[in-house]
């Protein structure tokens, strides 16, 4: 949670208490239905929490807007970026329903209204959003024809709707046929090692 607090100094005492909460429930989730590796689980708030909350250093969603989890498996980076930016409306969807479980049960747990969980495929999603949010389930060929019919064309914030993906190590062969797509460094705002190759991919469109 020091890091935590370090990098986001605003976080109002409701949302303090709300990413507080998460260690212990993924803790207790993680016993029954492993979402989240043990050795993972030792660096949970790094890991996970903040490697989440990357995507907010490239965009600050505005209130109303809308945005897609794909492949969220146990909430992330959904559960984290709902915490953070309580009036945007998210979606969280995996295709195995005992990794939704768990979300449903955080997202109760926190009392969070603005997150919609469901066991569905990337390719079953209809609704339109502003933006997909991912953590690197799988490469950009196969996962951008997943979504980008998903993607509304009006564009409401100050970069063009699209994707941002959480991937890590060296993109250069994968990012070739995605002339458009920028990488944020995420090493540039977080100073420890683990994100020293992190990186958010925007894919605008």
């Amino acid at each position: 949670m020091d890091k935590l607090l370090k990098h986001f100094p605003d976080l109002n005492a409701f949302q303090i208490e709300q990413f507080e909460q998460l260690e212990a429930l993924y803790g207790l989730w993680n016993s029954q239905i492993n979402v989240i590796s043990r050795k993972d689980m030792e660096q949970f708030y790094e890991r996970h929490v903040l490697h989440s909350l990357g995507i907010s250093k490239v965009i600050e969603f505005k209130n109303g807007s809308t945005v897609l989890d794909v492949g969220t498996g146990g909430g992330f980076p959904g559960v984290p970026l709902a915490i953070l930016f309580p009036n945007t409306q998210f979606y969280l969807i995996d295709s195995i329903g005992k990794k939704i479980k768990v979300v449903k049960a955080v997202q109760q747990a926190l009392g969070l209204t603005n997150v919609i969980a469901r066991q569905l495929r990337a390719e079953d999603f209809t609704e339109k959003v502003d933006f997909v949010v991912s953590r690197a389930v799988t490469k950009m060929e196969t996962f951008v024809p997943w979504v980008k019919s998903n993607l509304k064309s009006k564009h409401q914030h100050s970069i063009k709707n699209g994707i941002l993906y959480l991937k890590g190590g060296d993109l250069t062969e994968e990012l070739q046929q995605f002339p458009t797509a920028l990488c944020y460094e995420l090493k540039d705002y977080f100073k420890t090692a683990f994100f020293e190759t992190k990186k958010v991919v925007y894919l605008p469109f």
